[in-house]
């Protein structure tokens, strides 16, 4: 990753250095902002104040302003730098449940070629040559997640088998077998789901996998473990989002934390109430800086994701700067009572180790002044039983003492399926009825 990196931003040293890569922001970020200001109707207005004083140094960057998601619902095309006919993807996110607008994505050609620059990186990490990987996520559409990272694959001379989002468990897990695939790249409840899947029905037929790529949402440490165990290969986690460009960080063979991007991407971590830039080290608001984006730069945007850098050299030796794996995001935390909350992936942590659970749906919602916790278990073949389940949900001791003190009740519903075909949600939040 550093030699790329080194290659990318132009060092001539002979090893990439934080001082080279702090050099290189300064000089892009510069350039972004120039570029926006030249060109986007929305960031003439909203960075009137920075052409005034220019940027002089990093530390100086704080004080440009941020740019939220509702920035890009209410503005979207008046952001563009590009005219229309240069756009070659537009990507239309929903809006998490709520009654806003949904948020647009523009990407030119050039933008998309950085993803898949980026993606032949990434998986030059776990893939080599001739290689089969099962790309469990869409690749119908030219410009899609699935078709970008194919073409990756591609070029690194590996061999992409299209196949979407797991539908069918047992006839995804006939290609894995009938097709000899060796990686596997997928979403993290449906590869789980496949496992267990897999396991519950005996683990007849043999697999040749030895890696595996889980992306687009939090990766429990939980699934992770249990994909090793069933499967023995390999798990990588990869974090990135499509405000992005899909192109992010990704683990290396010490997995311990994401390596960033760094040639195209600059990211701060911010105290989320006071916007307050933290040092490293110290968890808060991912905030987002393109450094390479044509179409649709974004400046300062806050991503709502919950992270940290984390503070010194990785094993490995690489130098390129770390994120810690995804906690939260903002707008998925639910605060039960006092120092008591609840995030999507404490309940993954929680729920997921056990051996038939193979997702689940948490809603939450308040009644008589007492918060409700409705979770609907799936599970394989037999259920669970909410003894097993609520031992489990309260090794969380804040959520046992919410409960003890009557400011939390516990629902549990359990679906048993004994076919292939489990709906498994690909998106993983707790649904919140109330604000």
């Amino acid at each position: 990753m550093d030699n790329w990196i080194k290659e990318k931003i132009g060092c001539t040293a002979e090893r990439l250095s934080l001082k080279d890569i702090e050099e290189y922001r300064l000089q892009k970020l510069r350039a972004t902002l120039d570029h926006a200001l030249r060109h986007s109707p929305f960031y003439q207005k909203h960075l009137q104040y920075y052409s005034d004083n220019g940027l002089k140094d990093l530390a100086d960057f704080k004080n440009i302003p941020f740019t939220t998601p509702e920035d890009i619902r209410d503005q979207g095309l008046q952001m563009l730098c590009v005219s229309q006919s240069e756009i070659e993807r537009v990507v239309t996110l929903d809006s998490s449940g709520t009654t806003g607008k949904p948020k647009r994505l523009y990407f030119t050609a050039e933008d998309q070629k950085l993803t898949v620059d980026f993606f032949m990186q990434g998986m030059s990490l776990l893939t080599s040559p001739g290689d089969k990987v099962l790309i469990l996520m869409p690749g119908e559409r030219p410009g899609g997640i699935g078709d970008l990272l194919a073409t990756a694959l591609e070029r690194i001379g590996a061999i992409p088998v299209k196949h979407g989002f797991v539908t069918d468990l047992k006839e995804t897990l006939e290609i894995i077998s009938r097709d000899r695939i060796n990686v596997l790249v997928g979403v993290p409840i449906q590869v789980l789901a496949l496992a267990k899947y897999y396991e519950w029905t005996g683990g007849a037929k043999p697999l040749a996998l030895k890696k595996m790529l889980l992306s687009t949402d939090y990766v429990p440490q939980a699934t992770v473990d249990y994909i090793q165990k069933v499967w023995g290969c390999e798990v990588f986690r990869y974090y990135g989002m499509t405000e992005m460009g899909l192109g992010g960080g990704i683990e290396c063979s010490k997995h311990n934390g994401f390596h960033l991007h760094v040639a195209d991407f600059f990211l701060e971590v911010i105290h989320p109430a006071t916007g307050e830039v933290l040092p490293e080290g110290e968890y808060g608001e991912v905030v987002l800086t393109t450094l390479t984006r044509k179409g649709m730069p974004l400046i300062r945007y806050r991503t709502g994701d919950f992270s940290r850098y984390l503070p010194g050299n990785c094993p490995c030796q690489w130098v390129t700067p770390r994120l810690e794996n995804i906690k939260a995001r903002k707008s998925g935390v639910v605060h039960i009572a006092p120092d008591c909350s609840l995030t999507i992936a404490d309940l993954d942590e929680s729920l997921l180790p056990l051996p038939r659970v193979v997702d689940f749906s948490a809603t939450v919602y308040s009644d008589s002044g007492q918060t409700i916790l409705e979770l609907e278990i799936k599970s394989l073949g037999k259920k669970v039983g909410p003894t097993a389940i609520r031992d489990r949900l309260f090794l969380n001791k804040s959520l046992q003492w919410a409960e003890n003190k009557g400011k939390l009740k516990v629902i549990v519903k359990e679906v048993c399926y004994t076919d292939d075909f489990i709906p498994i949600d690909r998106k993983r939040v707790i649904k919140i009825l109330y604000s």
